[in-house]
């Protein structure tokens, strides 16, 4: 057994959709990068990596790529579990916790699991997400800023 952790932050900014574990939610604004900006799918797949013992995404999804600019960040998910088949590991489950002073997320929880279990390849009893506040402290809590923890079990397949 393996395990890692992950860890994402993106501002936020207007012009753009917020995109949460893989769901687009309803909101007036969106989160800066270079991808989707998706931070609980960044933080998923580091942890994966990290429980392989490789780089971070952005060794694999470099930000001065622009051929992946705007890419969808299910499939840097999905390029985490295949590395993790090829070293022989298949995921055993995750947990996350979003950190947003807004929008509300819980409404779209089901709708996170069910996208990210389909592209970690596992039952969404095997992904936990969950959503927090920052209590109105710092950037998140200021609303200039979501991030995302993640924790993720690697078994022998």
């Amino acid at each position: 057994m393996r395990v890692g952790i992950g860890y994402d932050i993106h501002r936020t900014c207007e012009g753009r959709a917020l995109v949460l574990g893989g769901v687009e939610i309803p909101c007036d604004f969106g989160l800066e990068g270079h991808s989707d900006a998706d931070c609980l799918s960044h933080a998923i797949a580091d942890a994966i990596l990290g429980a392989l013992g490789l780089p971070d995404i952005g060794h694999f999804f470099p930000p001065t790529d622009d051929s992946i600019k705007g890419i969808d960040s299910q499939l840097i998910i999905q390029r985490a579990v295949a590395e993790a088949d090829s070293k022989g590991f298949r995921v055993g489950n995750v947990d996350t916790m979003l950190v947003a002073e807004r929008p509300k997320i819980q409404p779209f929880l089901p709708e996170m699991k069910a996208m990210l279990a389909a592209s970690l390849k596992v039952d969404e009893d095997c992904v936990g997400v969950k959503a927090t506040t920052n209590e109105k402290s710092d950037d998140i809590g200021q609303g200039l800023a979501i991030a995302a923890h993640a924790v993720c079990v690697l078994l022998p397949k």
